[in-house]
């Protein structure tokens, strides 16, 4: 065992056992939502249909207040938490077992449906069965773990013993439900696509790198899906979409975890615009359904989802923050050593995008759409017929956190493998080493204009569910292990 089991729990297993009790029985107890039973229930003064009912109820005891011949405890499950009160003329020969109880047991509760003098809803048990005996004991005061790095890296307590946290996952489990019934109703097919990749591409970052022993070849985790989904789109599936678990070697911060989910989406014969009308529909929809509104409250204030969304040009941003053109490189790359950006890259436009980040991306405040990004760091969107220095691309911010990236697909065969082989010669560790050949074939045999769309999950999510870090929309974010006796 552990050092979290503790020897009065461990005692109390040793009794159950030598009594013929079962501490962790094979069968479990059917049961009722508590969330509609306390629906159900109804007031003293409007009692509700079930008053009076015997019910089911399973979940988490959370504590137990000892009044001797009555004992009362919140029991939680996932849909809410319930009171359950326990008296010794309803439980007769029961009663004395009730010494065998802890906060944090698991158990089923059968009994009668009603209220305190008080009003609290509460089932008056008339039969309890322990369904798992707890032997860590729970947080104390059952206010959940307050220490945040505990709440990560204990997530099995967190969900049950802070009120909040639960709802946060069941409401991203219901947004991913809407995106994929929005996109369905479009017209979309969900694919599936590779996780290991034999060449990076789709994205610029540093990858997980990984070794299959039969092929020995070393492979990439996935650091986005695009290439792929674009392949399909050349093969006559003409709306694609996949929810897919992205992997990049970077570091951690509140808006970054290693792995994450993307949703990713390709259209036959659409642009850039149907994309923007897309993310504003969608964005939308989730604030009406998850958050009954428009209005999305995230740190501190609300930010409006409705459509349409402010739009702003990128070069008019840079030209206001930093007062030179996006395309002067001496000015850029003079207003990067003010601003502390190390002029380390042999590539420009890494260089000048990183000065926009600094200088524009925390203030968009948004739901803004930044368009008309450098072809330089767009090497696979087609480029504007009106302006060619710049590409049929935007992104999409709110509160200073890009959401999501879309362009007007790149389908010209040559004009992409140029790209590729000046990534290449950029001997830029975040972009692909080689180029994929495989792709550019994929052109060859012609892929229809197209218009491709990324969005962030988790970072949307944060602003549905007006979270600080993307570590709380995540059930197990990236963790440095703990040390142990062991470790050096």
């Amino acid at each position: 065992m552990t050092e979290l089991a503790h020897p009065d729990r461990l005692e109390k297993v040793r009794r159950m056992r030598a009594e013929g009790l079962d501490p962790y029985p094979p069968r479990g107890v059917t049961a009722e939502p508590v969330a509609e039973l306390i629906e159900a229930a109804g007031t003293p003064e409007e009692p509700g249909p079930r008053l009076g009912e015997t019910v089911t109820v399973t979940g988490r005891l959370l504590g137990l207040r000892d009044f001797g011949k009555l004992i009362f405890a919140p029991l939680a499950e996932r849909s809410g938490r319930i009171q359950v009160g326990l008296q010794r003329d309803r439980l007769g020969e029961w009663w004395p077992r009730r010494k065998l109880l802890d906060g944090g047991d698991l158990v089923g509760i059968s009994g009668e449906l009603g209220h305190t003098q008080k009003g609290q809803v509460t089932v008056w048990a008339s039969e309890v069965r322990l369904l798992a005996k707890a032997l860590a004991p729970p947080p104390e005061k059952w206010h959940g773990l307050t220490d945040k790095e505990q709440r990560y890296r204990r997530r099995y307590v967190d969900l049950w013993a802070g009120e909040k946290t639960a709802g946060v996952f069941i409401k991203r489990s219901r947004a991913l439900s809407i995106i994929r019934r929005f996109l369905e109703e479009q017209g979309y097919l969900e694919v599936e696509t590779p996780t290991l990749h034999p060449l990076l591409g789709g994205a610029a970052a540093r990858p997980f790198v990984t070794h299959h022993n039969a092929l020995g070849m070393d492979l990439f985790l996935r650091i986005a899906p695009e290439l792929y989904l674009k392949r399909l789109i050349v093969g006559g599936l003409e709306r694609v979409f996949e929810v897919s678990r992205n992997f990049r070697n970077e570091g951690l911060s509140v808006r970054h975890n290693p792995e994450f989910t993307m949703l990713e989406l390709y259209e036959a014969q659409a642009d850039y615009r149907r994309m923007m009308e897309l993310t504003e529909q969608l964005f939308e929809l989730l604030a009406l359904e998850l958050c009954e509104g428009t209005a999305v409250p995230f740190r501190g204030r609300d930010y409006s989802f409705a459509a349409p969304f402010e739009r702003r040009a990128y070069t008019t941003l840079f030209r206001e923050a930093n007062g030179c053109e996006f395309d002067d490189e001496a000015a850029v790359r003079a207003r990067a050593g003010e601003l502390g950006i190390e002029d380390e890259h042999t590539d420009y436009w890494k260089l000048m995008s990183d000065v926009f980040d600094a200088t524009v991306e925390g203030e968009l405040d948004g739901p803004v759409f930044v368009t008309g990004y450098p072809v330089g760091i767009s090497p696979l969107s087609k480029a504007s017929t009106a302006d060619p220095r710049l590409a049929e691309r935007f992104e999409v911010f709110v509160a200073g956190m890009e959401l999501g990236n879309a362009f007007t697909e790149l389908n010209d065969p040559q004009e992409q493998q140029r790209r590729f082989e000046e990534q290449v010669a950029s001997l830029d560790p975040e972009t692909p080493g080689e180029v994929d050949i495989d792709y550019i074939q994929a052109l060859e045999y012609g892929m229809p204009p197209c218009g491709g769309l990324g969005i962030g999950v988790d970072r949307l999510l944060m602003v549905l569910c007006n979270q600080e870090s993307i570590r709380d929309v995540l059930l197990f974010p990236a963790m440095r292990p703990v040390p142990t006796a062991d470790s050096d």
